[in-house]
This record gives structure tokens, C-alpha cells and sequence, in this order.
């Protein structure tokens, strides 16, 4: 830990005493925003109980927080260059905190609702630029380890989640679930105010048409796989709204005077490749989550609960591994670990594919902690190879890149497992793992493409550095 705050000479980013104050901002803003999510899902049942609904209504207190935060990652990301990353970091900060206080003095479904949104919206506000702002805040030398940090945090958040909300569930109601971000929100509000370097805004307008088009492709999207992942046909003419929309977001950005999205990030090949890969695992790991889930209960007659803690060694892994794989990324090729990482995934989840009815929980244990170790393994340093493969003056623009990819794939690994499961395709779960591996492959095919090109980037950064 103590070399992420190290300092040597011509270091680029912030120096090391100044980093410590700018992580703990950065590790509050992402905690209460990943641990949320988990929490409420924990407290759906008390929530429709105590409001006087059904329980498919109380879905939507999740579904709002999540569609708003989907849609608006992109425009968040555009944001930070007419405000600065620095302005809108805090601005969604305090903009969760206010939302997170309505919400837990929210007596009716409706207000619960559009509480969530705007917590959802501040959400965005600050998970839009996270990557971005490590690779601001951590010299060029450290963005491995800083990437394999970020990913420990977030794993701690999931991983911890449920935990704490059914312990806050046990001892008061579930308004103090929203209750205790208000605190937690304003002191990462003021830290960051103190920690985050300012910097330059940039001067012109602000692309309204394509942020239009942009809400309306991922809003339209994200219903549609809800739709689909219901078996209704209807999702077919969101997804139709949603192809039509983002054919019209590409025309547009490819005639905007400052684009919401620049899309020469793309024609940088180990930028492309990278996206590719992301999505790709991330389509693997929404599908194997949601479709476990019923595995294990329906399948193999867990409870509720004891599903909970087969899932932990994904999570748990993570944390264990993160750190080392995104050190070892800024000393070795990046796009071989990330590859190797894939390699595991995919192993781990065709033994999941292969569990029998007869499997014991070893069984389920090991085989979910071969899938963390090797996500784990995939998820720094290929967050690390897509920083650093675009100007740092576009970072924020493929930090916002990297947080849609990451949502639209799980969601449409989401929709998979319900189209599978609504049609009856096969008549079994176990085909929505061999779909994840098979994404996983095809993850696997795109990250040892860029292995070359990873290699000559490395080798000529090396060469820059021993000239300087």
C-alpha cells in the first residue's frame, strides 16, 4: 500500500503525501455508491411492506437508481470537461447525499422513486470519471497498482453489502439504509474539495443533441432488456427505438463541434480491443450471476441466504487478487494478464456448467473462487491498458466509455438469462454458463489480439523514459 504514495523524480500526477487525502475521497465516493446498490436489494421485502406494495413495484426502487445512473454515464463524462472532474465529482457527491436524505424521508413509493433517480444521477456524476481521476491523481509508473485498488474497493463494496444492509435491517428500519450516506457523502463532498487538483475547463459548447440521443439509445436499451428479461415481445420495439436512436447518436457525433462521445477513441486499436474485451466479460458475469441464482435455488434447493455466501468467493478473490494483478501490470504486458485472467474465467465458468445435481457446496466454493481469481486477474490490468492507451486529455472520455460498457453488459447478460429461461431454450440453465463461456472466449479472442500492440506501446514507453 505504502508504494502507491511513494514519490521519484519527473513522477507526472499528484505528489505522494497529496494522494493519501485524494484516495480516501475517491474510495468514500465509490463505496457508498457500489454498497447502496447491494443494501437495497437486501430491502426490497421490508420497503414493500412498509409502503403498501407488491413487490414487482418495489423492484423499481432499484431499476430507477440503475437506469438513470446507465443512461447518464456518457453525459457525465462529457460534463467534466465544461465543469472540470474536480466540480463534478463533488457535485455528484452532493447531489447523492441530498437525494439519499429524500429518500429515506420518503413515505411514498413516488417520492422513493424520484429520490432514487437523482441518486442515481449523482452516482453517475461520479463513477463517469473514477478511472479518469486515478490516472490523474497516480503517476504514470503506479496506474497498474491504482487500477488494481479501484477494483479491491469496488469488491469490498459488493462483497460487503448485503452484510451491512441486513445488519442496519436487524437493529432499525430501512430508511436508515439511505440515511447513512448523507454523513459519509458530505465528508468525501469536502475531502475531495480539499484533495482533488483542479484544472482547466474546457471552452465551447456543449453537444445537447447527442446527450438527447445518447439518454434516449441507454434508456430505451435498458428497458428493453428489463422487457426481454421478462420474455415480453414488447422489448423488441424498445430495442428497435434503441438501434435507431444510437445510429442517430454516431451521425451526430460525427458532425458535432465537441462531441459527447469523440469517437476517434475507437480507431485507437488497443482502446478498441480493451472496450471489446470489457463488455464481453462483463455480458459473462451479469449472465452467470443472475443465472446461479436460480440454479442454486431451484436447482439444487439452497436457501436465500446460503446462495448469498456461495456467491462470496467471487467477490472475496477479487480483493485478494486486484492489487497483485494491477502491480504486476505495470512491470509486465498488461494485455497477457488480462488474457491469462479471461483464461481462468472461462475454465471456472465451464466447471460451474458442469456442476451435477449431487454437488456439494466445495464444489460450488472453488469453482466461483477459480471465476474471481481469474476476473480478477482480467479487470486492473485491463483497466490500465485502456487508460493508457488514449491522451490523458481524453481520459475522462474513456472513463465514461468504460462505465457504459461495463452497465450495458451486464444488462445484457441480465436479459439473456431471461430470454433462456422464459423460452425454456434447452430447458436448462446450465446453457446460459456455456453462453457466458462463451463470451468469455470471444473476450479472450479480442485481448490476444492487442498483445502485440500492447508490447510495442510498452517497449516505446520504456524508451521515452530512459531518454527523459
Amino acid at each position: 500500500m505504502s508504494r502507491l504514495f511513494s514519490t521519484r523524480p519527473g513522477d507526472d500526477g499528484l505528489p505522494g503525501p497529496e494522494r493519501r487525502l485524494a484516495v480516501l475521497t475517491l474510495v468514500l465516493g465509490t463505496l457508498i455508491t457500489v454498497v447502496d446498490v447491494t443494501m437495497i436489494n437486501v430491502a426490497l421485502p421490508s420497503i414493500a411492506r412498509d409502503l403498501a406494495i407488491s413487490e414487482a413495484r418495489a423492484v423499481w426502487v432499484v431499476t430507477s437508481f440503475q437506469l438513470v445512473c446507465g443512461a447518464s454515464l456518457l453525459l457525465c463524462a462529457a460534463l467534466s470537461e465544461l465543469l472540470s472532474r474536480r466540480r463534478l465529482y463533488i457535485l455528484g457527491l452532493l447531489l447523492f447525499s441530498a437525494a439519499s436524505l429524500g429518500a429515506a424521508l420518503s413515505s411514498q413509493l413516488e417520492a422513493l422513486l424520484l429520490f432514487r433517480a437523482l441518486q442515481g444521477l449523482g452516482a453517475a456524476a461520479t463513477l463517469s470519471i473514477g478511472p479518469s481521476l486515478y490516472r490523474q491523481v497516480f503517476p504514470s509508473r503506479l496506474l497498474g497498482a491504482a487500477m488494481g485498488f479501484s477494483a479491491m474497493v469496488v469488491a469490498v463494496g459488493y462483497a460487503s453489502g448485503p452484510a451491512l444492509g441486513g445488519l442496519v435491517l436487524a437493529i432499525a428500519d430501512w430508511p436508515w439504509l439511505f440515511a447513512l450516506n448523507v454523513p459519509l457523502g458530505l465528508i468525501a463532498a469536502a475531502v475531495a474539495w480539499r484533495a482533488l487538483p483542479a484544472e482547466p475547463r474546457r471552452q465551447g459548447g456543449f453537444d445537447l443533441a447527442g446527450a438527447l440521443l445518447s439518454a434516449a439509445m441507454l434508456v430505451s436499451f435498458f428497458l428493453a432488456m428489463d422487457a426481454l428479461g421478462h420474455g415480453d415481445a414488447w422489448g423488441l420495439a424498445l430495442l428497435a427505438l434503441s438501434l435507431a436512436c444510437g445510429g442517430g447518436f454516431l451521425v451526430r457525433q460525427r458532425r458535432a463541434r465537441h462531441p459527447l462521445l469523440p469517437l476517434g477513441l475507437f480507431r485507437e486499436p488497443r482502446f478498441a480491443l480493451g472496450i471489446q474485451a470489457q463488455g464481453l466479460t462483463f455480458i459473462a458475469q451479469g449472465l452467470v450471476f443472475v443465472a446461479l441464482s436460480f440454479y442454486y435455488q431451484k436447482e439444487l434447493g439452497y436457501s436465500p441466504l446460503q446462495t448469498a455466501w456461495l456467491f462470496t468467493p467471487w467477490p472475496l478473490t477479487i480483493m485478494l487478487t486486484a492489487p497483485l494483478a494491477g502491480r504486476l501490470a505495470d512491470r509486465f504486458n498488461p494485455a497477457l494478464l488480462a488474457s491469462t485472467g479471461l483464461g481462468l474465467l472461462m475454465g471456472g465458468l465451464a466447471a460451474l456448467a458442469l456442476l451435477g445435481p449431487e454437488a456439494s457446496l466445495a464444489d460450488s466454493l472453488w469453482r466461483m473462487a477459480l471465476c474471481g481469481l481469474g476476473f480478477g486477474l482480467f479487470q486492473a490490468p485491463n483497466n490500465r491498458e485502456l487508460m493508457s492507451s488514449v491522451p490523458r486529455a481524453r481520459s475522462a472520455n474513456a472513463s465514461g466509455v468504460m462505465s457504459t460498457t461495463r452497465t450495458l453488459g451486464q444488462s445484457l447478460g441480465v436479459a439473456v438469462v431471461g430470454l433462456v429461461l422464459a423460452t425454456g431454450w434447452l430447458a436448462s440453465v446450465q446453457t446460459t454458463l456455456w453462453l457466458g463461456c462463451l463470451a468469455c472466449l470471444l473476450a479472450l479472442l479480442a485481448s490476444l489480439r492487442r498483445l502485440p500492440l500492447s508490447g510495442t506501446a510498452r517497449r516505446e514507453a520504456h524508451r521515452r523514459s530512459l531518454a527523459e
